[in-house]
């Protein structure tokens, strides 16, 4: 424990020392490392970081680089959604909660001052402070479990519903890469990797986990040091394209199987527990076919993501609002409409009912709130950060990148504050640099 204790404060000292030429270091470590904790403590450190990056604000200093633009525009359409919003009052709501992706990037386009000394940086004491929040999970997961006789080491009890298991597993998943790809092989590192490996497991995301695996694959075949030394991938790239010609017509007879089974332990986190709901449940192809449910459906985190796609399809046919979109945060209110109509579980006195959750798709939920433009304009920002990351050669810009392409296939990541502060943060700090770096050259 002492020793524990003395690491804590060796690096915050670092911290500090690091800070003294850093200009905004030190308070877009802050908005970081902030986001597991209460909204309201992150929000003011996102606006002490906005207040001070007015002082840095100078023509010299001023970043004409584009890719900060992008997510300005999708605030501002964002905002003007709200004219032809069909439920305008949570609209104007919504935009407070989506402010990141206003002022973080023009915090970046204020202030040309954060390299890839202070990136590097920023990223190792962000990923040594979710070792530290996990580490504190863990051991009130012990300590509920000793005294209350209460099992909370799995899904959204160990980090609580409010934080949300698969959101703060990304953030596991990005801090265990880094520890992998940056962090030499010492005995206190291969610790935190078993840890952050261990604690990924017990949050249970199926989309994260597959994607952290196929990550570190990607990183031991293509990147790492070994990697030009052991020409393993080339035959691993071979077995893997000749036996999914081999296996073609198994994985799709697979694939039909899965769609017609009624089973809860398929391809995403379940939105409502099991017991809450009840014991039937339903499949894909219920989901995407029956005309009404029952109070006891259950329906597991595909099968639900089947039912909120057909929901999607048919309130884009009867709203005609394919180029605009519903408006920010809108699609609530003809979900819930959903909701009643197929008669889903409608919730009780502790929890609400499937009519009250969002798409679980990000792209799904732009194209619904934002329509056709909205959802180009996220591709493209999507694209931007991928390209940047693939020609700067960054591994770690490829992980945040890969990450948040496949989070936003099962999650509605950016419509929770923690979540677009998260992506938000790290697109101006990646591609910044990118641009910075090549400014040099």
């Amino acid at each position: 424990m002492s020793n524990l204790y003395s690491n804590i404060v060796e690096l915050f000292k670092r911290i500090i020392i690091n800070t003294k030429d850093g200009g905004l270091f030190i308070f877009i470590l802050l908005v970081l490392i902030t986001i597991p904790f209460a909204n309201i403590l992150n929000s003011i450190c996102i606006g002490i970081l906005f207040t001070i990056s007015l002082g840095f604000f100078n023509k010299n200093n001023f970043n004409k680089n584009t890719s900060l633009l992008l997510p300005i525009i999708l605030y501002a359409l964002m905002a003007l959604s709200f004219f032809w919003s069909i439920d305008k009052s949570t609209s104007i709501k919504s935009l407070l909660k989506e402010i990141s992706l206003l002022l973080i990037p023009l915090v970046f386009i204020f202030s040309k001052t954060i390299f890839k000394q202070e990136k590097d940086k920023i990223i190792k004491y962000f990923s040594y402070s979710i070792v530290v929040v996990s580490i504190y999970f863990i051991v009130r997961a012990f300590l509920n479990f000793i005294i209350n006789d209460s099992n909370t080491f799995f899904g959204h009890e160990l980090v609580t519903k409010e934080l949300n298991a698969v959101h703060y597993s990304v953030f596991v998943s990005f801090s265990l890469l880094y520890f992998i790809t940056h962090e030499a092989n010492t005995l206190k590192t291969i610790i935190i990797q078993l840890f952050l490996v261990s604690f990924l497991f017990l949050l249970q995301s199926k989309t994260v986990i597959i994607t952290t695996v196929f990550l570190i694959s990607l990183y031991f075949f293509f990147y790492s040091k070994t990697a030009n030394k052991m020409r393993l991938r080339n035959i691993v790239m071979l077995v893997i394209v000749f036996f999914s010609f081999l296996f073609f017509h198994r994985i799709k007879e697979k694939i039909e199987f899965e769609f017609q089974l009624n089973k809860d332990n398929n391809i995403g986190h379940t939105v409502i527990p099991k017991e809450i709901v009840g014991d039937r449940i339903i499949s894909m192809k219920e989901a995407w076919e029956n005309d009404k449910f029952e109070q006891s459906d259950f329906f597991s985190g595909a099968s639900f993501r089947v039912y909120q796609f057909r929901m999607f399809l048919e309130i884009m046919k009867e709203e005609n609002v394919f180029f605009q979109g519903l408006g920010l945060n809108a699609s609530y209110k003809m979900l819930e409409e959903k909701g009643l109509k197929y008669n889903v579980f409608q919730g009780n006195e502790t929890t609400e009912g499937y009519q009250k959750k969002n798409f679980h798709n990000q792209y799904i939920q732009v194209f619904s709130e934002l329509g056709f433009i909205g959802f180009v304009f996220l591709i493209l920002i999507l694209f931007v950060n991928l390209k940047n990351a693939l020609k700067n050669k960054d591994f770690t810009h490829i992980v945040f990148a890969i990450l948040m392409i496949s989070l936003f296939l099962t999650e509605s990541f950016l419509w929770r504050q923690r979540g677009v502060v998260f992506f938000t943060a790290f697109y101006c700090l990646f591609n910044t640099i990118y641009l910075s770096e090549k400014e040099k050259k």
